[in-house]
């Protein structure tokens, strides 16, 4: 048997899944049951395609609310203790400076399962994250993109 795949998150990563959790169940999942039920009354159902785009967006939620109570009945949520010390870990963010250019950059480090990369949250399986987890402030570090590489200078932790 395998064993299931853990998802670090942060209480709040967490909280946010239960509530898409709960508004997929208690109001898109009766949405979509809902359009069913008026594509149907349209007849014929071979051809009939706003019954095709009703069922199709009726699996995806049922995949969705699936996968998010897989996340959320493996997560293991970041504890405050391990966001102390001075390196960069799982819950804390990092900026860093690209050299040479001396762009900025700050991104916090959170679980794949609450990744948003345009709220500045990078999973730790990213390539940033991985080569940045364990580094210290004044650090250079390359990072392998699937761009090329990259050197930084890790600038502050918090």
């Amino acid at each position: 048997m395998a064993t299931e795949k853990v998802f670090p998150m942060t209480l709040a990563g967490k909280e946010k899944l239960e509530q898409e959790l709960d508004h997929l169940k208690s109001v898109k999942r009766k949405e979509v049951v809902e359009r069913i039920k008026i594509a149907r009354s349209f007849g014929d159902l071979s051809e009939n395609s706003e019954y095709d785009s009703a069922k199709e967006e009726q699996a995806f939620v049922e995949g969705r609310i699936t996968t998010i109570e897989n996340m959320i009945r493996n997560a293991k949520i970041i504890e405050e203790d391990e966001l102390s010390g001075d390196a960069v870990t799982l819950g804390r963010s990092v900026t860093f400076l690209e050299l040479p250019d001396g762009e900025e950059e700050t991104y916090t480090i959170v679980g794949s399962a609450e990744a948003d990369p345009f709220e500045g949250k990078i999973s730790n399986d990213s390539p940033i994250a991985k080569s940045l987890l364990g580094r210290k402030v004044g650090e250079e570090v390359t990072v392998q993109t699937p761009g090329g590489e990259m050197n930084v200078r890790i600038t502050k932790i918090k």
